[in-house]
């Protein structure tokens, strides 16, 4: 809000006046706004003493007087202050990232491949279901230590020696359950996957609309969705799995586009991420993608 102020007598700022005309000129403003005439009040701001009002001809000195809402000096300081004021940083930080990211992609599919199509190793994962149940305590193990030691993930070489064991342990555990789905389904959610990130990252690239204010109600989300998959364990119903997969579908998929806002930040209300947080930024990402792919496998699976 902008008010300009013209001041025709002498104002003394020490004695108060001056607040006396911003409440007669926000009046005026607030009537004219309503469409109510404005009538000015009898009371006239003191005059400095000693300084009475010359009776001369003369036009006395005006005073414009512009009262705004703009953003201080200390707000302006607060938001240069951002390590990602720099285009070049956020620049490195994204490039960075996205090249993390691919090679985690390319080992998950390659330790799939391995699982798909050789049959030994297929007939050999289905025959020990403890091998499966051992890479649980690992990978939750590793994941908590990425997700909660944050000066651990940003220490070089240790950063990218979890990553590559959480990777590893990834790529393990979709291949143990890839050997119960035919390769042409796993191609297929591949495909699939592929084309919905694409599709999601340019979306979220390109979009006006701030995602990252959704990341409470998608915490609840989750929530609830994992309640359901506890449900689903003793509840033997074909639409009910079909429903749970399509809504972890959507799920991740707002969670896709939310995490690539918070990193590439920008106007986006939540993008406080630190330039050293590439390989959480990655973790996350790899993760959202991770889970589309299970839940698009499910539906392929159920429609056999």
């Amino acid at each position: 809000m902008k008010m300009n102020v013209e001041v025709s007598d002498p104002i003394d700022f020490n004695s108060g006046d001056h607040q006396h005309l911003v409440r007669n000129t926000a009046d005026r403003a607030s009537h004219a706004n309503s469409g109510q005439p404005y009538t000015s009040p009898e009371v006239r701001p003191q005059q400095a003493k000693g300084n009475p009002r010359p009776k001369t001809n003369e036009r006395p000195n005006t005073y414009i007087v512009q009262i705004s809402e703009d953003v201080t000096p200390d707000d302006s300081n607060v938001n240069s202050s951002s390590p990602f004021s720099d285009i070049n940083v956020r620049r490195g930080f994204i490039i960075k990232v996205f090249v993390i990211l691919s090679v985690q992609l390319l080992v998950t599919a390659a330790i799939i491949s391995m699982f798909v199509f050789w049959k030994a190793l297929k007939v050999w994962v289905i025959a020990n279901p403890w091998f499966t149940y051992a890479l649980f305590p690992a990978f939750f193990a590793v994941l908590i230590v990425l997700a909660c030691c944050g000066n651990l993930r940003r220490q070089v070489p240790a950063n990218y020696i979890l990553l590559g064991f959480f990777t590893l342990l990834q790529g393990l555990l979709l291949g143990t359950v890839s050997v119960f789905y035919h390769a042409e389904e796993i191609l297929w959610a591949t495909a699939a996957t592929t084309i919905v990130t694409l599709a999601l990252t340019l979306f979220a690239l390109q979009t006006k609309w701030d995602f990252t204010l959704l990341s409470g109600a998608l915490f609840v989300f989750l929530f609830v969705l994992m309640i359901y998959g506890i449900v689903l364990v003793f509840v033997r119903s074909y639409w009910m799995h079909v429903f749970y997969a399509g809504l972890g579908t959507v799920l991740f998929s707002l969670y896709l586009v939310m995490d690539v806002q918070l990193m590439v930040g920008g106007y986006h209300h939540h993008s406080n991420l630190d330039p050293e947080e590439y390989v959480f930024a990655a973790l996350n990402i790899y993760l959202d993608i991770i889970n589309l792919f299970l839940f698009i496998l499910q539906l392929i699976g159920l429609g056999r």
